[in-house]
C-alpha cells in the first residue's frame, strides 16, 4: 500500500505543478566554454513570502532538488566540459542539486532526460504532454545515470533574490555558473574538457 500511496502522491504533485506552470516562467541562459556554446534551461520559482530553509526542509530523504521548477532542468554543451574535476562529454544532461541538511551543496549532472508528462499524468495539458519532467518517484530511479556530483561554493548575493536564478560569468576559457535564491548563492567552475 505504501508504494501505491507514494505513486498517487507523485501524480497529484505533478498535476499541481503543471497547473502552476505559468507561475514559474522558463528561462535559458547561455555562455561559452572553450569557444563553444553551453546553456541551461530551467523553471524559475519565486519565494512568494516563503523562506528558503522551509522549502529545503521539505526535500525528500535523498535531499535532491530538481534545480528549478516544473520541467526538467537541462545543461546542454557543444563541447566536453570539466565540472568538479571530472570530464563531462558534450551533450544534453539533466541538472539537480544535492542539498544536505549540513555541509556543502552539490550540482548533480545526470544523463536521464526526464519523462514525458503524459506518461505520468493522463490528463496532461496538450502543450505540456510531451515536455520532459523530472522523475518525482525518487532520484534513486536514475542515480545510476549520474555523471558527476560537484561541490558548489556557497555565498551571499548583494541583495535577496526573489526568483531562482542561474547565471554565468566568464572565467578564462570557461565560466562560473551561479545559482541564486533568497539570501544564498552557490557557484562552480565550468572549464573546457581535458
Amino acid at each position: 500500500m505504501r508504494v501505491r500511496f507514494a505513486h498517487v502522491g507523485a501524480v497529484l504533485a505533478v498535476a499541481a505543478l503543471a497547473t502552476a506552470q505559468s507561475s514559474s516562467p522558463r528561462e535559458t541562459v547561455n555562455t561559452t566554454v572553450g569557444g563553444k556554446k553551453v546553456s541551461v534551461d530551467y523553471g524559475r520559482p519565486s519565494l512568494k513570502s516563503r523562506k528558503l530553509d522551509d522549502l529545503v526542509a521539505q526535500l525528500p530523504a535523498d535531499r535532491i532538488w530538481r534545480a528549478g521548477d516544473n520541467q526538467v532542468t537541462t545543461l546542454t554543451s557543444e563541447t566536453d566540459l570539466t565540472i568538479g574535476g571530472k570530464k563531462v562529454a558534450a551533450g544534453k544532461y539533466s541538472l539537480y542539486v544535492h542539498a544536505p541538511a549540513t555541509g556543502d551543496w552539490s550540482l548533480v549532472v545526470n544523463k536521464d532526460q526526464g519523462i514525458a508528462l503524459s506518461k505520468i499524468w493522463a490528463q496532461a495539458p496538450p502543450d505540456l504532454a510531451n515536455q520532459p519532467w523530472p522523475r518525482l518517484d525518487g532520484y534513486d530511479k536514475i542515480a545510476s545515470q549520474e555523471v558527476v556530483r560537484a561541490p558548489m561554493k556557497a555565498g551571499k548575493p548583494a541583495s535577496a533574490v526573489e526568483t531562482f536564478t542561474v547565471s554565468f560569468a566568464p572565467s578564462g576559457t570557461g565560466a562560473v555558473m551561479t545559482l541564486a535564491w533568497g539570501d544564498r548563492t552557490w557557484a562552480l567552475d565550468l572549464q573546457p574538457g581535458k
